[in-house]
């Protein structure tokens, strides 16, 4: 069994995070899926712009909870652009043991409770 690495789960979570806004009409403008470069989605939805920063959580830390000074940053960023801001974190663990890594192509369970507006 091999284990997911860091940049597989932050993939997993884009991925996860992806679908709900394409299912949302956001229209995407940027995509960045390497680690530590955000946002990861700049959108348009309504004509206006939005930074979406996602985030892999692993168990048993709180996927809600954000890191405040990134955060600010990022909102600070947006308003240069009139961007709204958002944290979507994605709490990934494995289905069969969440003490356990999540594993490529076992089940793993999903903490996603939508975006987080700044």
């Amino acid at each position: 069994m091999k284990a997911l690495t860091e940049q597989e789960l932050h993939n997993l979570a884009m991925n996860i995070v992806g679908k709900e806004l394409e299912a949302e009409g956001f229209e995407f403008m940027g995509v960045n899926s390497k680690l530590k470069r955000n946002p990861q989605f700049v959108c348009l939805k309504e004509k206006e712009l939005h930074f979406i920063v996602v985030r892999c959580i692993s168990y048993p830390e709180d996927p809600s909870k954000y890191d405040t000074s990134l955060m600010i940053k990022i909102k600070e960023h947006a308003l240069k652009h009139e961007a709204r801001t958002y944290f979507a974190g994605v709490g990934l663990s494995n289905a069969a043991d969440r003490t356990q890594p999540v594993f490529l192509n076992e089940d793993y369970i999903v903490e996603y409770e939508g975006l987080i507006e700044i």
